[in-house]
This record gives structure tokens, C-alpha cells and sequence, in this order.
């Protein structure tokens, strides 16, 4: 059953390369909204017991196998949703065959990450999706966008050879690839003789997930000029959250070999820098983009907290982030094409323009920052329900940069047209897709206790008097960051004057890499 999962997409890319006209993208659409309900039986199917594959009859730990539990039928769910968002909001674009061939490869390759259960497969997986994510980028022939395509691809190959390498000495100590099988042989060795693999593979998930000092690649790539919106929406709602579904495998294989503080600070660091970023940018991808990353930091604060509530937390604002940041990103394209750029200061009126598009962005927007009744609310209730005073604190403070990003972000809806050119969006099929997102927002928000239940199984409950703490927090903090913005905005001017961004080239990524490297094997031997 779980080879299909893998197989639809290509036969869904194999199909459009050959018949990408209306009628058939059409054709196309349906068989991947089948596919979202059959991600949909996976789950149900999961949480009764979990599902494994044995490709080509081999016993477990010999041959290929794929696995389903709760969480990868969860992260599947997810990819066959976002792919379907994607192609409905592209069916009316100009894209190439090449274009929808690659689209649906990238979504099988994500699939097999999350399905696979052999260390050398999530390497395959993993390069299959880099290469196609570069050919995405590169394939126009536009010089900026062939250079910002082969810094993404050797970077990432860079980094997946600290995967490897991690791999092959796993297998030299283990004899074996397989999960399981893996971690089996590991609860019988001294934690002493996997230093050195830990360290490797988790260099290169870090690297994958975009956590500082790591993410300048995601930043680069997901702000490429007139690179089709779709590529830095799957990147930022699906393609990173392989690192985080990565993380949580390889975290339950090898266990706390570095001490969980270790990711907190990593966490913390990300999201305080994420939102600064954020602030400081002109260009309105680039937000969106440093924004993401500081989403990542929360998520990598949460996982890591001694908590099932603040674990569980973190699977769900992982699913929540991609909701509504591919809500942003779809429609941030919009608004930039409609607009004819991509800075902020000269966009203004979108609500004129097309208050559909305004209305699924706001829902969008309040789903981000974790406004009552939204998705973002519940996930950041559970994350920071059972988080020590400092993490908490810290917490807040990302969530109140967020604010003050999106109320920067928000500039663009109000005031009078900068381009008198600009006619309203009546684009249908687009419009339709960043409200449903939008409107998800909302729903996951309001039915959240039970989305989490029908998602992960946990009931978790929910407090009245913490919750209505979290609103109080919350309106103070958007009370204040409402001053801030509008009687301190010199701040971020003068961020934005100096053009404060995370720019690393080659040389500077690799080094980064090599750096974050070398702090993990320093945290393990004072540890």
C-alpha cells in the first residue's frame, strides 16, 4: 500500500509532462485531490496500528521498507494538501512541461523522506528532491536565477555529505540501516561510539531545517527574483519540515546523546534573529522568508522541552506553518505580480486592488501570530503550556517580533494605489486557493483541541484561565507592538537603511556548516 504513496505523484508528473494543457492539469488535479483522501485513509489506517511495507518481499532490516505511524501519515497528509493548493493556484500559469514534470517529482521524493525507514533511502530522498528544487530554479536559464540555483544545490550537496559520512559510520558500528534496526543495535553500545555519526547526521538535518547560522540557502532560494511562487511556497510550508520530521526520527534513534538545552539555544537564537531579519527587510518575499525562519526556531524551542504538551505543540504548529505560510507566500505572489514589485514601501491599496486576497491574508497573518481562536494560538498554548520562566520569556519575545513583522507587513493593504496600472485580481482559481488556506487558519484554530486529537491521537486539554492568560499576553503584546510600530518605527528604518540580511555566499555556507559542526562535537565532549 505505501509504495502507491510514492508512485501517484510520478505517474501525476510523468502524465503532465506529456499532457500539461488546461484539460489536462484538470485531469491532474483531480487524481491529486484523490490522493489527499487517500492520505486521509493512511491516517485513519495509522492511528490503529502502524503500517510497514516490505519492498520486493525482503525481510525487515535486509531489503527496502516503508513505514507509516501517526506522525508520517501526518507529514504525507500535509504534502499531498500543499501540492494540491500549489497546482490549483498554478493551473492558469504559463509554466512549462518541464515545470509540473518536476512539481510532483519533488512531491514523491518529500513522500518517500517521510515514508522511508532506511538511513541510505533518506539520502536518496533527500538529493533527488535538492537536484529537482534546483532544475525549479535554474531551468528558465536566467542568469540570476541559474547562480542562486547552483549555490542551493552545491551547498546542499555539501551538506548531505555530512549525512552520509554520519550513515556510512553508523553502518560500520550497527552492520545495519535500517531504522529500527539501528536503533536496536544502539541501546546495547556506549553512547561514546556514535558521537562522532550523531554529530554528522544532525549537522546536515540542522543544515535541512534552516536554523541559524544554517539558513542563509532557504533565504536565498525562497526570494529568487521571478522564480515561480510555487517553489518558495513548497519550500517554506513543506520543504524544510523534512529537516523537522528528520530532527524528531533521528532524536527518537539515537535518543539525548547532547543535552536538550543545546537545541533551545539554537531555537532561541533562531527565532530572536528570524524576526529581526524580518524587520529588516524591503522586499516583501524576503520577510516572509525570515519570518519562516524564526517559525522554525519556535518549533525547534518546543521539541525539545521535557513536555508532551510543548512536543506535541510543536507537531502542530509545524502543520499550522505550513497552512499559513503557504496562505502568505501564494498570496504575497500575487500582490508582487499585480504590483510589478516586490518592495514594500511601494506597495499599498491591495484592499482596493482585491479584498479577497486582503481577507485571506489577514486570516493568514492572525494565524502566524498566534491571535485568539486561530491555529497559531493553540499550537503556541501547547508549546509554551509546561516551558520553564527563560523559555517562556523567550517565546513571547519571538511571538512580539512576529507582530511587529506582520504589522509591517500589513502597511501594503491599506492606503491609496502606487501603480495606477494595477487592475483587481480576477484570477479565480487563485483567489479560491489563499482563502481556503486563510479560512484553514481559522478552522485549525477553532477546532484545535480536536484536530490535534484526530492528527496525533494526544488528548491534550486545555485550560480556560491559561488560555485567557495567553490572550492577555497576547493583547498586550500587540498593544505595545502597535506603539512600537507606530512611534518607534525608526528602528526598523534604520534596519532597513543599512540592508541587515544573512547573506553568505558558497564559501561563507560552507563554513557555517563546519562551524555548527565543530559546536556539536564541543557541546558532546563537555557534556
Amino acid at each position: 500500500m505505501l509504495t502507491y504513496f510514492v508512485i501517484v505523484p510520478i505517474l501525476i508528473a510523468v502524465f503532465l509532462y506529456f499532457f500539461s494543457d488546461k484539460v489536462g492539469k484538470v485531469i491532474a488535479i483531480v487524481a491529486q485531490f484523490l490522493f489527499v483522501l487517500g492520505a486521509f485513509y493512511l491516517l485513519f489506517q495509522t492511528q490503529n496500528d502502524m503500517i510497514i511495507t516490505n519492498v520486493g518481499n525482503f525481510r525487515s532490516h535486509l531489503g527496502i521498507s516503508l513505514m507509516a505511524d501517526t506522525t508520517a501519515a501526518v507529514f504525507v497528509l500535509l504534502s499531498a494538501i500543499i501540492f494540491l493548493a500549489v497546482a490549483v493556484f498554478s493551473i492558469n500559469e504559463k509554466h512549462s512541461n518541464l515545470f509540473w514534470f518536476l512539481l510532483f517529482i519533488w512531491e514523491s521524493a518529500l513522500i518517500g523522506l517521510f515514508l522511508t525507514r532506511d538511513f541510505f533511502n533518506i539520502f536518496v530522498m533527500a538529493e533527488v528532491a535538492t537536484v529537482v528544487v534546483a532544475v525549479l530554479l535554474m531551468y528558465d536559464r536566467n542568469r540570476r536565477r541559474i547562480y542562486d540555483g547552483m549555490i542551493f544545490l552545491m551547498t546542499n550537496v555539501v551538506a548531505i555529505q555530512f549525512y552520509l559520512f554520519g550513515v556510512g559510520y553508523v553502518y560500520m558500528v550497527t552492520g545495519r540501516l535500517d531504522m529500527y534496526g539501528v536503533a536496536e543495535v544502539l541501546q546495547t553500545l556506549p553512547p561514546s561510539q556514535v558521537y562522532l555519526a550523531y554529530a554528522l547526521i544532525m549537522t546536515a538535518i540542522a543544515f535541512k531545517c534552516a536554523v541559524l547560522p544554517l539558513s542563509s540557502w532557504f533565504v536565498k532560494v525562497s526570494a529568487v527574483p521571478r522564480a515561480p511562487v510555487a517553489i518558495a511556497t513548497v519550500l517554506s510550508a513543506l520543504h524544510v519540515k523534512g529537516g523537522v520530521y528528520l530532527f524528531i526520527r533521528f532524536q527518537g534513534i539515537f535518543g539525548e546523546l547532547i543535552p536538550p538545552e543545546f537545541y533551545i539555544i539554537v531555537g532561541i537564537v533562531t527565532g530572536v534573529i528570524g524576526v529581526v531579519m524580518a524587520l529588516a527587510q524591503k522586499d516583501i518575499m524576503l520577510l516572509l522568508a525570515y519570518s519562516s525562519v524564526a517559525q522554525i526556531g519556535l518549533v525547534m524551542i518546543a521539541l525539545n522541552i521535557d513536555s508532551l504538551y510543548a512536543y506535541v505543540g510543536g507537531l502542530y504548529h509545524t502543520i499550522n506553518h505550513a497552512i499559513f505560510k503557504a496562505g502568505l507566500f501564494l498570496g504575497a505572489g500575487m500582490i508582487s505580480r499585480a504590483y510589478k514589485q516586490r518592495e514594500i514601501s511601494k506597495i499599498r491599496g491591495v484592499w482596493r486592488w482585491g479584498k479577497t486576497v486582503t481577507v485571506a491574508q489577514v486570516l493568514a497573518i492572525l494565524g502566524i501570530v498566534g491571535a485568539p481562536f486561530f491555529n497559531g494560538s493553540i499550537s503556541k498554548y501547547f508549546m509554551a503550556a509546561e516551558a520553564s520562566l527563560p523559555v517562556t520569556i523567550a517565546m513571547v519575545g519571538i511571538n512580539f517580533g512576529t507582530l511587529l513583522v506582520y504589522l509591517k507587513y500589513s502597511h501594503i493593504f491599506w492606503g491609496n494605489f502606487c501603480n495606477a496600472e494595477v487592475a483587481g485580481s480576477k484570477n479565480l482559481f487563485k483567489k479560491s486557493t489563499v482563502m481556503v488556506l486563510g479560512v484553514m487558519c481559522l478552522a485549525f484554530g477553532i477546532f484545535g483541541r480536536w484536530m490535534v486529537n484526530f492528527l496525533f491521537g494526544y488528548d491534550l486539554q486545555i485550560d480556560n484561565w491559561g488560555y485567557v492568560e495567553k490572550v492577555v499576553i497576547f493583547a498586550v503584546s500587540f498593544g505595545v507592538a502597535i506603539v512600537i510600530a507606530r512611534y518607534a518605527g525608526f528602528v526598523t528604518k534604520g534596519l532597513e537603511k543599512h540592508g541587515v540580511r544573512i547573506n553568505f555566499g558558497f564559501r561563507g555556507i560552507c563554513a557555517t556548516i563546519g562551524g555548527f559542526f565543530g559546536l556539536m562535537l564541543i557541546v558532546i565532549a563537555l557534556t
